[in-house]
C-alpha cells in the first residue's frame, strides 16, 4: 500500500536548528532573533507580529543569502537518500513547515514532491506587503496534508508523520504512523517510533514494515 511521507522541517530535518537561525547566522541578525524569539515564547507578541517583525529584518535579503542560508545549515544525513527511496517504492514525501516557503521550498530540489512553508512575497521584496493569512499554523499541516492526500489519491490511513515538537502534535493525531525525530515532550507521548540522532535513514527505517 503505498504511503505519504510528512516531514516537519525545523528540528526535525534541520538538526537543532531553524530556517529563521539559520537565515538569521547569515544576516548576522543573531541578537535580534533571539530577541524577537524571547519575546514570542514570552507570550509577548503573537504569530504574526512575530512575523511581520522578521519580515522587517528580511528586507535587504536576497535570493543568494537564502541558498548560502540553506547550504551552511546543519541537515540530517541521508535526506535525499530517504526520499530517492520513497519515489523509487512508488510513494510520496512532502515537507510542510512554519517556516518562509523561499527556505522550505528548495527541498524539492533534494526530491520532495512537495513542500510548503508560510508564504512570502517572492524575493527580492522591494516592499511588499506582507499577507499575514498566507502564514501556516499547526493546524495547517493536518489541511495540507489532507490535500496531498486528495491530490496523490491516499487516505489519511496511508500517511507517516515525522517531527520533533509542537507544531507537529496536530498531526500526529490524525495519522496512524509517526516519528518522534529528536522530538519534545510535545510529540513524545503521540509518537508510534522515536529517534534520536542525526542521520534521517535511521528514522526512516523504524517505520518500514509498518
Amino acid at each position: 500500500m503505498a504511503k505519504l511521507h510528512l516531514f516537519d522541517m525545523d528540528g526535525t530535518l534541520l538538526y537543532g536548528s531553524s530556517a529563521n537561525v539559520e537565515l538569521a547566522r547569515e544576516l548576522g541578525l543573531v541578537e535580534e532573533f533571539h530577541a524577537l524569539d524571547a519575546d514570542f515564547l514570552a507570550g509577548l507578541i503573537d504569530s504574526p507580529h512575530y512575523a511581520r517583525r522578521a519580515y522587517e529584518l528580511w528586507q535587504d535579503l536576497t535570493v543568494a543569502q537564502v541558498a548560502a542560508a540553506f547550504a551552511a545549515a546543519p541537515w540530517l544525513e541521508g535526506i535525499r537518500e530517504v526520499w530517492a527511496d520513497i519515489r523509487a517504492r512508488g510513494e510520496y514525501c512532502a515537507v510542510i513547515s512554519l517556516s518562509p516557503d523561499f527556505f522550505v521550498r528548495r527541498l524539492t530540489a533534494w526530491g520532495a514532491h512537495a513542500a510548503f512553508g508560510g508564504r512570502f512575497p517572492e524575493l527580492p521584496f522591494r516592499g511588499a506587503p506582507l499577507d499575514v493569512s498566507g502564514l501556516l499554523a499547526p493546524e495547517s499541516k493536518v489541511r495540507i496534508a489532507d490535500r496531498l492526500c486528495a491530490e496523490y489519491g491516499l487516505t489519511r490511513a496511508q500517511c507517516v508523520a515525522y517531527g520533533d515538537s509542537m507544531s507537529d502534535a496536530a498531526l500526529f493525531s490524525v495519522v496512524p504512523t509517526s516519528v518522534a525525530v529528536n522530538g519534545d515532550h510535545h510529540v513524545s507521548g503521540l509518537a508510534t517510533f522515536s529517534y534520536a540522532g542525526q542521520d534521517l535513514r535511521a528514522a526512516y527505517e523504524l517505520v518500514q514494515g509498518v
